[in-house]
């Protein structure tokens, strides 16, 4: 009987050498459904909250996973025939004489966002329309930890500056010409 079983084990140990070769160099990728990334254009009707406050929200079709995140840029000009795009919270300085500043300021949930244009007590946007109307708006909403750094990976040089744009839309390989207006 101890000859059965030692015979036994020792099959069982020879079956698992034997099936676990590391020789199979074979990668498989799979499809990868929670790091997809969204982007579209808006250009919205800010809603008068007092004469120094201006707010837009908008709620997404669908509420997003727990760990994207919403980068909301402002269109501030043109470079040729690019549109340059300033990540918010963005500060404008008017240039004025009491040194007077426009704030535009975004926030999120994983239901909403709102863009917040904020002045300063002494200047009123009701009386400077241009500070809020017209103005355009690119929302990207990206996996926040899809390469299982998150944050991390920029602070060691290797990720993605999401002040630079370009460097955005670069990492998360977003098609430009593929962004639509909402």
């Amino acid at each position: 009987m101890k000859k059965i079983l030692l015979f036994l084990f020792l099959g069982a140990v020879g079956f698992t050498a034997y099936s676990c070769d590391n020789s199979d160099d074979t990668v498989v990728q799979g499809t990868d459904y929670d790091t997809i990334n969204q982007s579209f254009d808006i250009s919205p009707t800010f809603t008068r909250v007092n004469d120094n406050l201006y707010r837009w929200s908008d709620d997404f079709n669908k509420p997003l996973i727990q760990s994207d995140m919403v980068l909301i840029y402002m269109q501030i000009g043109m470079d040729g025939d690019s549109p340059v795009w300033k990540l918010l919270p963005y500060t404008y300085y008017v240039g004025n004489a009491n040194n007077d500043a426009v704030d535009y300021i975004y926030e999120f949930s994983k239901y909403a966002a709102t863009i917040n244009i904020n002045s300063s007590n002494t200047f009123s946007l009701t009386a400077n329309p241009s500070y809020y109307q017209n103005k355009k708006f690119r929302v990207l909403i990206l996996p926040a930890n899809g390469t299982g750094t998150g944050g991390a990976k920029m602070a060691k040089g290797t990720g993605v500056d999401y002040n630079d744009y370009k460097s955005v839309i670069k990492y998360y390989n977003i098609d430009e010409s593929k962004i639509k207006t909402k």
